[in-house]
């Protein structure tokens, strides 16, 4: 069995961003720009997603899964419009979910986030 490497520890939060098990990594809790737009908040969690993919050499084209946690579902195009300006034809399998955030700043706060699964080809 190989080895299970994990970074982006959050001791506060108790979790890790990103762990490497086997040929895959998962990636949990992607958001940024709360606060801003639902398109700037979609951006924000793709740029977090990247960082943390580049923690092990990775890219959005490495992405082969996403659940998408939206407050309003109907943002679905807005995600759509950023994934295919973001993953360069390399579209993941996804789910979009609708949900009330657990985060300060209710309505006016988190208004996108996502967890993803990479396969770590190197």
């Amino acid at each position: 069995m190989s080895e299970i490497i994990r970074k982006d520890v959050n001791e506060q939060w108790c979790h890790s961003g990103i762990i490497k098990a086997g040929e895959y990594c998962f990636l949990n809790y992607c958001a940024g720009n709360v606060g801003g737009t639902v398109e700037e908040q979609i951006n924000g969690a793709f740029d977090e997603m990247e960082k943390r993919l580049a923690l092990f050499d990775l890219t959005l084209e490495n992405v082969v899964q996403m659940d998408c946690l939206f407050r309003d579902v109907w943002n679905i195009p807005i995600m759509e419009k950023v994934i295919k300006e973001r993953f360069n034809g390399r579209y993941p399998v996804r789910k979009s979910i609708q949900t009330e955030f657990a985060h300060v700043g209710g309505e006016n706060g988190l208004q996108f986030q996502a967890d993803a699964i990479a396969y770590c080809d190197k």
